[in-house]
């Protein structure tokens, strides 16, 4: 079980997972592309029971990280939109559902979780979760893989992308 108890701040709790047996990838991105195209390598093992908890400030390219995951999971992109005014869009992918979520507009004092309903969609079935702007989050437990991705930089510039995964 692994829960979040500060801003960023991965611990596991039980199990024999450790902070030990977290796998580090850390690459630097030319550009949009290659954003998008390690998006798409992180979809290609993306599995029900998953959330993604995307860092990064605006413009950092999370949005275009996730259409990569979206991509390689045989979702249309161009239906792949931020849900900073929704807070939540749901994609039907052949395999799973994706919940993808954005906490942007929302205010760190609240319980974002409890206001995009994060208990209700992580007992969904047979679906993955990406969550931008995840450092909005305070606290949450969740049973299955938590992948955290940081991204920094913006623009058209480089872009350094860490993710962090258990060891399986």
């Amino acid at each position: 079980m692994y829960r979040i108890d500060r801003i960023g701040d991965l611990s596991v709790n039980s199990g024999a997972s450790s902070l030990n047996s977290m796998q580090i990838l850390e690459q630097i991105c030319a550009g949009p592309d290659d954003t998008f195209k390690l998006g798409e390598q992180i979809g290609k093992q993306v599995r029900a029971g998953d959330v993604l908890m995307l860092f990064g400030g605006l413009g950092a390219g999370k949005t275009l990280f996730t259409k990569g995951i979206l991509h390689a999971l045989d979702y249309d992109i161009d239906e792949v939109t931020s849900p900073s005014f929704t807070l939540v869009n749901l994609y039907k992918t052949p395999d799973i559902d994706v919940y993808h979520i954005d906490l942007w507009r929302l205010s760190e004092s609240s319980d974002v979780a409890t206001e995009v309903g994060l208990d209700e969609i992580l007992h969904a079935e047979d679906s993955a979760v990406i969550i931008e702007w995840a450092e909005k989050l305070t606290s949450f437990t969740h049973d299955g893989r938590i992948i955290r991705v940081s991204i920094e930089g913006d623009g058209d510039e480089p872009r350094r992308i860490s993710i962090y995964r258990p060891n399986e």
